[in-house]
C-alpha cells in the first residue's frame, strides 16, 4: 500500500528493458509536471546518492569480475535503501513529486524473473528495505526485445547488463507485463516501439488522466 500523508507529493516510476527509450521519455514527463506547477525530483535506480552511483557502477562495468545474482540483487537493494532515506522520502515529504528511472519493478524484473532468483526474494527486500513505499503510478515502456536491442545497439558499447543475451530481455519483458497486468491500477503499459511523438502523446493521455483522477490537474492547468 502507498504512502499517504496530507501534503506528501507524488511518486512516479518509469519502467521497461533496454532501449525503450526511458531518458527521452522521463524527460518528457518531467517538463509535463513542470508546466503544470509541480516541483520535480527526478532522479534514478540505481543511484541517486553519491554511495548509490558508486553501486551502480560496480554493477553496470562491463569488464567488471563475475558478480553472484544474489550479490547483484543485495547490492541494488543497498543502493535503494540510501537513496529512499536521503532523497525520495525527503523528497516526498517537502511535496515534491519523485520521477524515478526505475524502481523495485525492475528487481522483479531483472533479478526476480531473469536471474532466476524469484519473487519471493525480491519481496522480503522490498518490504524490509521500503516498508509502505510504493510508488504512485508506474509507466512502464513496452517494446519488442528485437526493437529494443536494434536502439541499444546505435547507442554504441553495451554495460554488462545490456551484454546479456535476447533470452534474458525476453524474461525481463515478460515478467513486467506480468506484473501489469497483476497491478493495472499503477502500471500502466505505454508502447514504446512507435514513433517518440506517438508515444509522448500516449504518455500524456495516462498522465492527463491520472491527474484529473488525482485532483492535481484543475489545481495546476
Amino acid at each position: 500500500m502507498t504512502e499517504q500523508a496530507g501534503t506528501r507529493g507524488r511518486f512516479i516510476t518509469v519502467e521497461g528493458g533496454e532501449g525503450v527509450g526511458k531518458s527521452s521519455n522521463i524527460s518528457f514527463i518531467a517538463d509535463y509536471l513542470a508546466a503544470r506547477g509541480i516541483k520535480v525530483c527526478r532522479t534514478r535506480e540505481p543511484g541517486g546518492t553519491a554511495f548509490a552511483e558508486a553501486v551502480r557502477q560496480l554493477l553496470v562495468k562491463r569488464d567488471a569480475a563475475p558478480m553472484p545474482d544474489q550479490a547483484e540483487l543485495l547490492l541494488i537493494f543497498a543502493a535503494r535503501a540510501s537513496h529512499i532515506e536521503a532523497v525520495i522520502r525527503p523528497a516526498l515529504a517537502r511535496g515534491e513529486w519523485v520521477l524515478c528511472d526505475r524502481f523495485t519493478d525492475a528487481s522483479y524484473a531483472y533479478q526476480g524473473a531473469a536471474r532466476g532468483l524469484g519473487q519471493a526474494a525480491v519481496a522480503w527486500l522490498e518490504e524490509w528495505v521500503q516498508g509502505s513505499l510504493r510508488p504512485d503510478l508506474t509507466l512502464l515502456l513496452d517494446a519488442p526485445v528485437a526493437v529494443g536491442f536494434a536502439r541499444a545497439d546505435r547507442r554504441g558499447a553495451r554495460d554488462r547488463f545490456e551484454s546479456e543475451e535476447q533470452a534474458f530481455f525476453e524474461a525481463v519483458r515478460q515478467a513486467y507485463l506480468a506484473r501489469a497486468q497483476d497491478d493495472p491500477e499503477r502500471i500502466r503499459v505505454v508502447q514504446a516501439d512507435a514513433a517518440i511523438d506517438q508515444v509522448q502523446q500516449s504518455i500524456r493521455q495516462v498522465l492527463d488522466r491520472q491527474l484529473k483522477q488525482w485532483g492535481t490537474a484543475s489545481a495546476h492547468e
